[in-house]
């Protein structure tokens, strides 16, 4: 009866409901949203307890060396190092006497900070500085902070604490509801050099809201997310800053969003222009 009533549903019928109402049964990116609140009414969102929790477990375990690197509370026997963002953090250290203090935003419970550590060793001095949500940050000062880690709830305050020659922007801005206004407010604080990773991008003239599907393994959560058209995007920090260079993100490789909509992860460095 139900394969019945589906193979006399209308073919326009069907579109509609699978650009509007994307399946929740597989994970990944679906829809093509007007507007972000009409995403978000599809999603559950990523303020979970039980996302922090699988975070943390994971993390201990890099912290503790009972595992080599965590990303998104998955964890590797190997650390799979971002060469680019190394090479570009290399790069600042050398021209600030080999000292390197990051801004992380968005940073979890410090992952970026934990696959590089060990890649640094040879700089004076180093500081990584994570701003994140409230219950992040808690975690974070409780379980993470050393001499070099530290957590902070806002930009500002992290700054009151040393200025940083980096910002850190790493699989952040596409899950803001107003990514250009997030861009503008990082613009304003004049950091010598911004790192851009694993940022969404769509072979369309549009930036498109989505909804992302988070695997089961990994944990259960789905949330709106951008894809931004790279010219748009780049062109919000020309006026500021200039590319040092631009490279696609390691573990990610280029997808169809639907049968004829390619996206793809890239990162950017960037510095101030004088």
């Amino acid at each position: 009866m139900k394969q019945t009533i589906k193979n006399n549903i209308p073919n326009f019928l069907k579109r509609f409901y699978r650009k509007f109402f994307p399946s929740q049964k597989k994970d990944g990116w679906f829809g093509n949203y007007i507007n972000w609140k009409d995403a978000q009414k599809q999603c559950t969102g990523y303020d979970s307890i039980n996302i922090l929790e699988k975070v943390k477990t994971a993390a201990l375990k890099v912290r503790n060396g009972e595992a080599a690197y965590e990303r998104d509370s998955v964890l590797f026997d190997n650390v799979y190092c971002s060469e680019p963002l190394l090479n570009a953090l290399k790069i600042i250290a050398k021209e600030n006497n080999q000292s390197l203090h990051v801004l992380d935003f968005g940073g979890s419970l410090g992952s970026s900070y934990f696959q590089n550590r060990n890649f640094l060793n040879e700089l004076k001095e180093l500081k990584w500085s994570i701003v994140e949500q409230k219950h992040f940050v808690d975690c974070g000062r409780e379980n993470f902070e050393n001499e070099q880690l530290k957590f902070f709830y806002t930009i500002d305050e992290a700054i009151k604490k040393g200025k940083a020659q980096v910002l850190l922007l790493s699989s952040v801005i596409q899950y803001f509801e107003k990514p250009y206004e997030l861009i503008e407010k990082c613009l304003s604080y004049n950091f010598d050099y911004i790192i851009i990773d694993r940022t969404s991008f769509i072979d369309k003239e549009k930036d498109r809201i989505t909804v992302q599907v988070v695997p089961e393994y990994i944990y259960k959560a789905s949330y709106p997310a951008w894809f931004f058209n790279e010219q748009k995007f780049i062109n919000s920090f020309s006026n500021k800053y200039t590319i040092v260079t631009g490279f696609i993100s390691e573990l990610s490789k280029p997808m169809n969003i639907d049968k004829k909509t390619k996206v793809y992860w890239k990162g950017f460095f960037l510095k101030k222009i004088q």
